[in-house]
């Protein structure tokens, strides 16, 4: 039966079930009142069921009816949907990437043209995260995080280090000679909290307990430094454009290494044409 299911019929039904009317439905589809009836009547012969009750100012739908709608409902929209992802002669292929804030906002979003022009055929959807993810769980098809890039579940591709320095309010900045000026100000913290240790004993420093808030986002936490007095520790190389413009201040020429920023996926998932370009394309801008 499946295969001689008449799509006119299918389509005369659904059209019908909406409007309840065999008129309507006829303007709808560009066909006469008579065309749509006798769809729907091949549809309900093939069926051997009935699926409207026919009234004088119009249609009712049957039980069988209204059991097969939302079925037939469904059918059209999968289709509609399939065929929306054709552009330009291609296939648009759905990539669904998980990002860390920082690098969403510091680096992917500035060269997303580029990306596009590159790959018109990647329908990319961009989730952002606080660097906790879960590939398997979250019908996710790859992430960007920061860390060691020693998570075992998947395959993990650096793109680069992101070296960490202090950074702050242009007013804020004024107030910080040296590294030991920053003992009695308000530090910062993502959860990552041995990361101002790190600096201090770089920047020689005799280290002391640190007990300012802790972001759960470096970008939050750097966004918060401009309308507060708070000093924050993170990669530069992520606020480029707020350093150009004066927004932020580094006040001191010292990093330290606290690891790259990954792109990884499931080692047990099929690398898609979509995630290979993206890789690759990840990988060319990140030289």
């Amino acid at each position: 039966m499946r295969n001689r299911l008449p799509l006119n019929g299918l389509r005369a039904f659904e059209a019908s079930a909406r409007h309840l009317n065999f008129t309507r439905a006829g303007l709808e589809l560009h066909v006469s009142q008579a065309a749509v009836s006798q769809h729907v009547r091949s549809l309900e012969n093939i069926l051997n069921v009935t699926l409207f009750r026919r009234l004088p100012r119009g249609l009712l739908l049957t039980e069988e009816g209204a059991h097969l709608l939302p079925v037939v409902n469904d059918a059209f929209n999968r289709m509609d949907s399939a065929l929306q992802k054709f552009r330009g002669g291609k296939f648009l292929e759905v990539l669904t990437v998980a990002v860390v804030g920082t690098f969403a906002i510091g680096w992917l979003l500035p060269r997303l043209k580029d990306f596009y022009e590159k790959y018109p055929w990647i329908d990319l959807r961009i989730l952002t995260h606080n660097n906790t993810i879960n590939l398997a769980t979250e019908g996710i098809d790859a992430s960007i995080r920061f860390g060691t890039g020693k998570w075992t579940l998947t395959d993990n591709i650096e793109l680069f280090s992101a070296p960490h320095t202090v950074l702050c309010s242009p007013v804020v900045a004024e107030s910080l000679l040296s590294p030991n000026d920053l003992r009695n100000k308000l530090l910062l913290r993502t959860y990552r909290q041995d990361e101002w240790y790190h600096w201090l004993e770089v920047a020689g420093v005799e280290p002391w307990v640190i007990t300012g808030p802790i972001f759960d986002s470096s970008r939050l936490m750097v966004d918060a430094t401009s309308i507060s007095d708070g000093i924050a520790l993170a990669p530069a190389c992520m606020f480029r454009r707020e350093l150009e413009i004066g927004l932020l201040k580094m006040p001191f020429d010292i990093e330290v290494n606290m690891g790259s920023y990954w792109l990884t996926f499931l080692k047990s998932k099929q690398k898609s044409t979509a995630l290979t370009a993206f890789s690759t394309w990840l990988q060319d801008c990140s030289l």
